[in-house]
């Protein structure tokens, strides 16, 4: 029997967490021989037949490509090719569970930006989780911080934990822009245009040392295209198919794979601030969600007791 409703997209936004993680571990497969800006472009051109497909396939493809604003576009896919950027640098240079539980702070962050440039009210109970969920990130960062001035692995690792953190930031403008496209643009329009508008904003990178990639190189690089594309996918149909309130705590399964990736795959043993930090930073981001489907209730009776 087919999945209905709210299993459903709890089913498709955990199969685009093993898909989303499947790319990482590729990306951290080539990330100490290929540039990060040459990861990204083969990461979002090869994505775009895939959601191509998908668009024809949905009867979405007028929508996919017809936009009121392209310059909102050009804006998000420059936040997010930065981020972009930064994060598939950190994964030649920090652990897998690492890199991930710092990317949890991209939502945290987007609270702060979306206070700041959109507007939106933030009250007590919305400081005092992002709080937790800064301290979580600190938490995590403490120990590359404090190894900054060493030489050698500890000031590589320090600055991939910066690195890595950066990207967050940028993760976090991009989700504020695409806040704003919402408003005036289809989900098929934001998808499409961010994956060919990240394309096109790779290649600036190219005078900072592209390769050109052995066969083997370059069928991982393809095949974390084609899985950046369906991943997309599967997410876009999980809030789809059910609440982002839902949906979206199941975003955190990415730790337990980040980990036993990382473990059996990289040799790589977590630190306790990672797993404390992670945890906190989890902790926060859950909240926030809550609290969003609170107050999304609220204004839903509010609205129907206004109703005559």
């Amino acid at each position: 029997m087919a999945l209905q409703g709210p299993l459903r997209g709890i089913a498709l936004k955990l199969a685009s967490v093993v898909v989303f993680m499947t790319m990482a571990t590729l990306i951290k497969l080539v990330a100490d021989r290929v540039p990060a800006g040459e990861v990204v472009f083969f990461r979002s051109a090869f994505a775009m037949p895939v959601i191509l497909v998908w668009l024809a396939a949905t009867r979405s493809l007028g929508a996919g490509l017809r936009t009121d604003s392209y310059i909102g576009h050009l804006w998000r896919g420059l936040a997010g090719t930065t981020a972009m950027v930064f994060s598939f640098a950190g994964y030649g240079l920090l652990p897998l569970p690492e890199v991930t539980a710092i990317g949890y702070a991209a939502p945290i962050l987007t609270v702060v930006f979306a206070a700041m440039f959109l507007g939106e009210e933030v009250r007590a109970f919305r400081i005092l989780t992002v709080a937790l969920g800064l301290l979580g990130v600190l938490v995590i960062l403490s120990p590359r911080l404090t190894a900054m001035e060493a030489e050698g692995l500890g000031a590589r690792e320090a600055l991939g934990a910066v690195v890595v953190l950066t990207g967050a930031v940028f993760a976090a403008l991009a989700q504020v822009f695409i806040r704003k496209l919402v408003a005036s643009e289809t989900t098929s329009a934001i998808v499409f245009y961010f994956s060919m508008n990240a394309a096109i904003l790779s290649l600036v990178t190219l005078p900072f040392g592209w390769v050109w990639p052995d066969a083997v190189t370059a069928a991982i690089l393809i095949a974390c295209g084609l899985l950046g594309g369906i991943g997309q996918i599967l997410l876009t149909s999980a809030y789809r198919s059910a609440d982002a309130s839902v949906v979206a705590p199941f975003d955190y399964a990415s730790m337990l794979l980040a980990l036993a990736i990382g473990y059996v795959g990289f040799g790589e043993v977590p630190t306790p601030a990672v797993i404390g930090g992670a945890a906190l930073v989890i902790l926060a981001g859950i909240l926030i969600i809550w609290r969003e489907r609170q107050l999304g209730l609220e204004r839903a009776r509010q609205r129907r007791s206004m109703t005559p």
